[in-house]
């Protein structure tokens, strides 16, 4: 199964000062401020929805195909991805811009001042799915994750145009979207994944009910953060899949994108839609238990006995079959 990933691609630099920003400002002074904090630790850290989603699904063997716009310093980004299963044969490089970053600095009481600099990301919108098709020979399904909204309007689009089967994924960009928006971004849509903040959000924005959703969209999936997954179809019952038990918890950012990059390959293995959840949230496991979103290694036998202790014999067998 050819599945193309679209969405962000970009770079955390995260880094740290050991006082307070409190103790810099001066009541009086902010409509002026001019501050530099001298920091102890920078780490970056590899990152976007897009990239994010595609390491983990190329962890589990099922060579997605990265979509997605980055500036000319993705060279070493590149070769990660590339090392770890990734196509990024259809990534557009641009002429102009950096790959997009997010610069954070966290003082001693956590507060934080960050910026994002969405970069080459606005050049998404500029890539045609049928040149991504032509080169790997023909997509099966495309999700469509958080990136420049022209670019998440225009992919969903040429895949109506296209009967490409997608996965609708609105994620970090549903604050900025209006309810037409949204209606045309999950109308049709295979798959429409969010957690159950994202989920409300939605009805409301739309004005549509779950009842209406569901009748647009033939999968229905919402994270439920510790308790899981809930899958629904029209006419038919939920299934819900619990997570396995944690052996730490280190950091919860990119945990919806190691679902979803399990889910996605449970399906490029053609397992079916219970099984698809349950490698989602094994491999969610794995990534809260890590600091940062790509830094988890996925050795396959720990993995199997984990998914085996947490979803029993049969579930196993079946997912063994494909991982190896």
């Amino acid at each position: 199964m050819r599945i193309a990933v679209t969405g962000s691609i970009a770079t955390d630099h995260l880094m740290t000062f050991p006082g307070r920003f409190s103790d810099q400002l001066v009541a009086d002074r902010l409509h002026t401020v001019s501050l530099s904090f001298l920091v102890d630790q920078l780490d970056v850290r590899r990152g976007g929805v897009g990239a994010n989603i595609a390491f983990g699904m190329g962890q589990l063997g099922t060579r997605p195909v990265l979509v997605g716009a980055a500036g000319s310093d993705f060279a070493e980004y590149r070769a990660w991805l590339d090392r770890h299963g990734v196509d990024t044969g259809s990534v557009r490089i641009s002429e102009t811009l950096h790959t997009a970053r997010f610069v954070c600095t966290t003082d001693a009481d956590h507060n934080q001042i960050g910026s994002f600099y969405t970069g080459a990301m606005s050049e998404a919108r500029l890539i045609e799915l049928k040149t991504v098709a032509d080169r790997i020979g023909g997509l099966d399904l495309v999700s469509i994750g958080a990136d420049d909204p022209e670019a998440m309007l225009r992919h969903t689009e040429e895949c109506r145009s296209r009967s490409i089967p997608f996965a609708a994924d609105f994620s970090q960009q549903i604050a900025r979207m209006n309810g037409d928006e949204i209606r045309i971004l999950l109308d049709g849509a295979t798959y429409l994944f969010s957690n159950e903040y994202e989920k409300g959000l939605i009805e409301t924005k739309t004005g549509w009910s779950d009842e209406e959703i569901l009748g647009r969209v033939g999968h229905r999936v919402t994270t439920l953060g510790a308790r899981g997954v809930r899958i629904e179809r029209a006419g038919e019952p939920p299934i819900e899949v619990g997570c396995p038990e944690e052996e730490r918890k280190a950091d919860p950012t990119g945990v919806g994108d190691a679902f979803r990059a399990g889910f996605l390959s449970g399906l490029a293995w053609g397992v079916g839609l219970e099984r698809a959840a349950q490698v989602g949230c094994m491999l969610a496991t794995l990534v809260i238990e890590t600091v940062g979103t790509q830094e988890y290694q996925l050795r396959r036998a720990h993995f199997m006995e984990r998914f085996t202790k947490a979803y029993g014999d049969e579930a196993a067998g079946e997912v063994r079959a494909h991982l190896g």
